[in-house]
């Protein structure tokens, strides 16, 4: 944690930084690709989750009667279309439970902005907390842009989960929506000329999908 940023997680953890580099990996193929991102996925979503509500229930063991703790639902995972699908899969592995909505975003290129073309909430999310997912954390436009919309629909405990972050992006998301935790798996050097995270991993959905 940086103590800058208390609200800005990044995972530190052997078997977190094994993945990453095997992700960052240029031979690595699509199929193993997608495998590795949910597995993040999955843990980010563990350490995203450590302060979630219980709520206490009976439970029987073949032993005798007991006392249990299950989680409060609702939860919400809002992938960001489409990158974020890949990572969102690890996270609703972790919680089976949890209903999925989606915001649909694209980066324009040339003047490196958010546009929104679509918006697929359930009608419970401002009910618990949203774990809204991206894998990549560059310019933070797409991250802010969709904070906002999950505010305006009522939302207030939203948890931002990404793969590979950059100072940058950091920097706005935190000064856009200070009340918003980020959990990365790895914090990056900058940004390039073009917005693009430096190391980095290149384009997160060409490499999820094939698309290159």
């Amino acid at each position: 944690m940086n103590e800058d940023q208390p609200n800005f997680i990044v995972l530190d953890h052997p078997v977190v930084a094994d993945l990453v580099t095997h992700i960052r990996d240029e031979q690595t193929q699509p199929p193993r690709f997608r495998e590795l991102v949910e597995r993040v996925g999955m843990l980010l979503a563990y350490e995203a989750t450590r302060d979630f509500a219980l709520q206490a229930v009976d439970v029987k063991t073949p032993m005798q009667l007991t006392q249990g703790h299950v989680l409060q639902f609702p939860v919400t995972v809002v992938p960001i279309l489409r990158a974020g699908l890949g990572l969102a899969q690890g996270v609703m592995q972790l919680l089976p439970k949890a209903v999925m909505g989606h915001v649909g975003m694209f980066r324009d290129e040339e003047a490196l902005v958010p546009v929104s073309y679509y918006e697929k909430l359930p009608s419970q999310i401002s009910q618990g907390p949203v774990l809204l997912v991206d894998p990549m954390l560059a310019t933070g436009g797409s991250a802010v842009a969709a904070i906002e919309l999950l505010k305006s629909r009522g939302c207030s405990d939203i948890r931002f989960l990404c793969l590979i972050a950059a100072p940058e992006g950091v920097d706005r998301l935190t000064q856009a929506h200070p009340d918003v935790h980020i959990y990365t798996a790895a914090l990056d050097q900058k940004l390039n000329e073009v917005g693009y995270i430096i190391p980095g991993l290149g384009d997160a959905g060409d490499r999820l999908y094939g698309t290159l």
